[in-house]
């Protein structure tokens, strides 16, 4: 039993900054050319739907649910593990069913972006695979979780969607129109939401000045 909203993560429970290639196994889509199927993020006035988290921010906690009151057992009631809370601006990602389908959870912030989804699925992408920018100081690929709606498997102009071109993985990419589309692909969803972390060698992303403010 699963609270709110619990979507896909990664192999075990780990920070959000930790490079992708640590923390899910290398995927073939990174080795694609995703531009060569359409725009990257920043290209042809095609921007990803980035949602830069602040220093600040406390991301949801995932927490197990040790059973039913009353009726509820000592042995219920310690069979359940808890994880250490994420550190700010960033979160934490939980694999609690290796028989399952799902390669992990994590837990999203509500907002009406989150609640409108009608089938909702995350993918884990590293941020150079998107083409993200983030600061130079950063050498290793860091994990941004990017929000698919698979019931928006339709075109729309400018916008990441999740195809199959008929190899081994899929792609994210945008287009401007559907004449670029690559030819008998099919698309699987779009993207809704991004989001960053922010990581210790960041500046601020509150400086309490607007003009000073960066990132997303």
């Amino acid at each position: 039993m699963k609270a709110s909203i619990l979507l896909l993560g990664v192999l075990t429970p780990a920070l959000a900054w930790i490079p992708a290639s640590r923390s899910i196994s290398k995927n073939k889509i990174s080795q694609l050319n995703a531009a060569s199927y359409g725009s990257l993020h920043g290209d042809n006035s095609c921007y990803l739907p980035l949602k830069q988290l602040d220093q600040d921010y406390y991301g949801p906690r995932i927490v197990q649910i040790a059973g039913a009151y009353p009726g509820i057992t000592r042995e219920e009631f310690y069979a359940t593990q808890s994880e250490p809370p994420p550190e700010p601006g960033q979160w934490n990602y939980d694999f609690s069913d290796p028989d399952g389908p799902q390669l992990g959870t994590v837990a999203i912030e509500g907002s009406n972006v989150v609640a409108v989804c009608e089938d909702p699925v995350v993918i884990i992408a590293e941020h150079t695979s998107l083409s993200i920018p983030l600061p130079e100081s950063i050498k290793e690929p860091v994990d941004i979780v990017v929000l698919v709606d698979r019931d928006l498997n339709r075109f729309a102009e400018r916008k990441f969607l999740v195809l199959d071109v008929g190899e081994d993985a899929l792609i994210i990419a945008a287009f401007p129109f559907k004449t670029d589309l690559p030819p008998n692909c099919e698309i699987l969803g779009q993207a809704v939401l991004c989001q960053v972390p922010w990581l210790p060698s960041m500046k601020p992303t509150k400086s309490g000045f607007l003009e000073a403010d960066e990132y997303f």
